[in-house]
């Protein structure tokens, strides 16, 4: 048995074993994310250069480019972005100051419920607001029962302006929850101090809490921009005559019109606006600390 002990091999050190490369640990999430989105992102690009009559040809994007349709679609989807993330970040800094800084019963109850507003899906505000204003609505049928009219005056869902207004509904708390977050950072002895000093509310949120939540605005502001530039469900449910945006002429195209590649050049310019801006987002956060 001696024998046998002295002639076992020894155990190798603990750091000759060999180890799993860094690298090969990112393989599967990367394998997964090439499958799921870059692929099918990829099949899209694919498409955007096959005409139906065969073939590889860029026609498409000349065709698309040149059409009014897609112009108006563009600036439609602009206009409606930017002014719904005004819109938002204007609402959403002032109820967030409410909420932060304000006392008054149910506060925080009011904070958790806009943790669970950020799971809802639009169209279903977008449905709740059609059940207040819409030609069927609440507001009109008070209005034709009170006054005997044939029909109410509230119609604007059905424009620009409602979709703006049902934008603006369910984007802002995307604006407040990192507000929030960054008011909860904020000491109340600064304030108190400011206050002290004879400083007016109006200047204690221009000097002391506006530049604490500038990040946070940029955040969700950028947030707001790129999710309003993709939305879709908004849009259709309004029902909203002549509101054409990129989605929706991605889904014209694609559905009622059979024009496969010209609905993805429309996808593909959609997708590259998104990721400018994302990218622009990022450049711009990094310089200011965010």
């Amino acid at each position: 048995m001696a024998s046998a002990v002295a002639t076992a091999p020894a155990a190798a050190p603990a750091g000759s074993r060999r180890r799993i490369p860094p690298w090969a640990w990112a393989l599967p999430p990367v394998a997964v994310l090439g499958l799921v989105f870059l692929y099918p992102l990829a099949l899209v690009v694919q498409q955007s250069f096959q005409p139906d009559t065969g073939g590889t040809s860029a026609q498409a994007y000349g065709d698309v480019f040149a059409s009014t349709a897609f112009r108006d679609a563009l600036g439609t989807t602009v206009w409606l972005a930017v002014g719904s993330t005004a819109g938002c970040l204007v609402l959403g800094f002032a109820l967030a100051l409410v909420i932060a800084f304000v006392p008054f019963p149910g506060g925080k109850a009011v904070a958790r419920f806009i943790d669970v507003f950020l799971s809802f899906p639009s169209f279903l505000i977008t449905l709740a607001l059609l059940f207040l204003y819409g030609s069927v609505g609440i507001a009109n049928g008070l209005w034709t029962d009170a006054t005997g009219a044939a029909a109410g005056p509230f119609r604007f869902l059905t424009t620009p302006w409602g979709v703006l207004l049902a934008e603006i509904t369910y984007f802002t708390p995307f604006v407040m929850r990192p507000l929030l977050a960054a008011f909860s950072g904020i000491e109340t002895a600064q304030l108190e101090v400011a206050s002290s000093l004879g400083a007016r509310p109006a200047r204690i949120v221009r000097q002391v809490i506006l530049p604490e939540a500038l990040p946070a605005l940029a955040a969700g502001g950028s947030l707001v921009l790129v999710l309003c530039l993709n939305e879709f469900g908004i849009v259709l449910f309004t029902g909203a005559k002549g509101v054409t945006t990129l989605p929706m002429l991605v889904y014209s195209k694609a559905i009622l019109e059979s024009d496969y590649p010209g609905a993805c050049v429309v996808a593909v310019v959609n997708v590259l606006i998104s990721v400018g801006l994302y990218g622009l987002y990022r450049v711009v956060s990094r310089r200011a600390g965010a």
